[in-house]
């Protein structure tokens, strides 16, 4: 019997080159490798109708977003209230398959009478109230940042409409530790990022720099370069990188402070792979507990020693892949400590038992196949 699936994709997920897509285009493809007829309709959001995705999938639908000023003066989170569509309803319900949320952003139609007794299963990548308020604080323009807490407000407001989903998957432990006990009477299950891996891919030995990685554009990453920097990449003896997407001058001008701080601005994905293998010491930190943590994954599947805060681990399980460090100090003295530490073929071993196959992606395609009968 053929098994077919609706996705919906608040974006287009192809090039697969951040966060939310990464996680939908290597679901696509583990779905698609278990067997699932896809039915993909996507948001456009600044990105090409891509043909890639056609190899993948049944069908791909594109919708517009409704980006006008109206969809800004909606109750509804503007991210939500921008893609409704009134074909994708159409689309929807020309057949009986199950619906795939992909993000609270993605949800307009989770509640629509005409779908209520169709299988509804909301991909949580983000607790979004939590996401928009802490980019509200990391904001430095007063109008964006105005922006981001109404944002956060609404989705705080819109996020009961997930009663609807007759299935929860979430991406972290944390996360569904607060879908479980925001949502007693629905099934809520953690599955990990879909993400590029498809086995442990680590160089043993060592090298002479430390990276820290990430779209430099999101104020949540620029905020962590920030801090590596200005408390914690200047008080090294060691060449410090910092690697990725459109960087703000506000980061190249601290980068710039510290002769040992190199800043690589939008590196090829080959470089960036290039970087992240050969790399002695990866640098992860974040100060928000919820959400895709998929830098995570990536790296212990193809870096050397991480070390991370308890905010990037939390809820992932992986704890015992990495030092944890929290304060500048620790970091220094983590930095210091690692730099010196040849990684032996002992560690890429016990970082593939940790890893697979808990975090594969026919693994986890399977047991969503499962779970949804």
């Amino acid at each position: 019997m053929e098994k077919h699936i609706n996705i919906i994709a608040l974006n287009i997920p192809f090039p697969a080159n951040y966060g939310g897509v990464i996680d939908i285009y290597y679901k696509l493809y583990a779905l698609s490798r278990c067997g699932f007829k896809i039915h993909l309709h996507c948001f456009e959001y600044g990105r090409q109708h891509a043909v890639e995705l056609n190899n993948l999938c049944e069908e791909v639908i594109y919708y517009k977003r409704e980006k006008g000023l109206s969809s800004h003066f909606s109750l509804l989170p503007y991210n939500v209230y921008s893609r409704r569509d009134k074909q994708l309803l159409r689309n929807l319900c020309t057949n009986s398959y199950p619906i795939l949320f992909e993000g609270l952003h993605s949800c307009y139609l989770i509640s629509h009478p005409d779908l209520k007794d169709r299988m509804k299963i909301f991909r949580e990548c983000n607790i979004e109230h939590a996401y928009y308020q802490h980019l509200g604080k990391a904001e430095s323009n007063p109008v964006t940042k105005a922006f981001f807490y109404l944002e956060a407000l609404k989705f705080r407001l819109y996020e009961p409409v997930l009663r609807h989903a007759d299935l929860m998957i979430a991406v972290s432990g944390t996360d569904t530790a607060y879908l479980r006990k925001r949502f007693p009477a629905n099934r809520v299950e953690f599955i990990p990022c879909f993400h590029k891996n498809e086995q442990i891919d680590i160089l043993p030995g060592q090298s002479d720099y430390i990276l820290y990685h990430g779209n430099l554009s999101v104020p949540e990453n620029e905020r962590a370069a920030l801090y590596l920097i200005e408390n914690v990449f200047c008080r090294l003896p060691f060449r410090c990188v910092v690697a990725g997407l459109n960087p703000t001058n506000r980061l190249k001008q601290a980068a710039a402070k510290y002769i040992n701080v190199c800043l690589e601005i939008n590196p090829a994905e080959d470089r960036m792979e290039e970087l992240v293998k050969n790399a002695q010491v990866h640098v992860l930190v974040t100060f928000q507990e919820t959400g895709l943590k998929l830098k995570l994954l990536n790296t212990l599947f193809a870096g050397r020693h991480v070390i991370a805060n308890k905010k990037m681990l939390a809820g992932s399980g992986l704890d015992n892949l990495c030092c944890i460090a929290n304060t500048a100090d620790d970091l220094v003295l983590a930095c210091n400590q690692y730099m010196e530490m040849p990684f032996h073929v002992a560690s890429i071993e016990e970082r593939r038992k940790m890893l697979i196959p808990q975090f594969s992606n026919l693994e986890q395609a399977r047991r969503l196949a499962e779970m949804m009968g």
